[in-house]
């Protein structure tokens, strides 16, 4: 069964090094051994990471003689990024008319004080 592109994403967003890894190419395109250089694991892990990236779409690999660049592709940040955001609309707007609420709870109070 495959996973949906955005199920995709969330899963190899869950982990902490490929959270790192974007971070890091978002400064810009690195070799796997620059990618590697600051985790405690093996090259092969880091290419481990990377293969779960790029089948999630948020990494480009282009072969450049013997060196393998990585390069970040933000378009399924940005997918995600829209479907969140239609949740913070739904959330803003309970938080507005429960403000609304308050503030009518408040004035109701205030008149009824003696």
């Amino acid at each position: 069964m495959t996973a949906d592109p955005l199920s995709t994403v969330f899963a190899a967003l869950a982990d902490p090094t490929r959270r790192a890894i974007l971070a890091r190419l978002a400064t810009g395109d690195a070799t796997v051994n620059e990618l590697a250089a600051p985790f405690p694991i093996s090259v092969q892990a880091i290419s481990k990471h990377l293969a779960v990236l790029e089948r999630a779409g948020l990494i480009a690999r282009t072969r450049e003689a013997q060196w393998r660049r990585c390069r970040l592709d933000p378009a399924p940040l940005q997918t995600l990024a829209e479907w969140v955001d239609q949740y913070r609309r739904l959330w803003d707007d309970r938080y507005d008319t429960l403000d609304d609420y308050l503030l009518k709870l408040k004035e109701t109070r205030h008149e009824q004080a003696p």
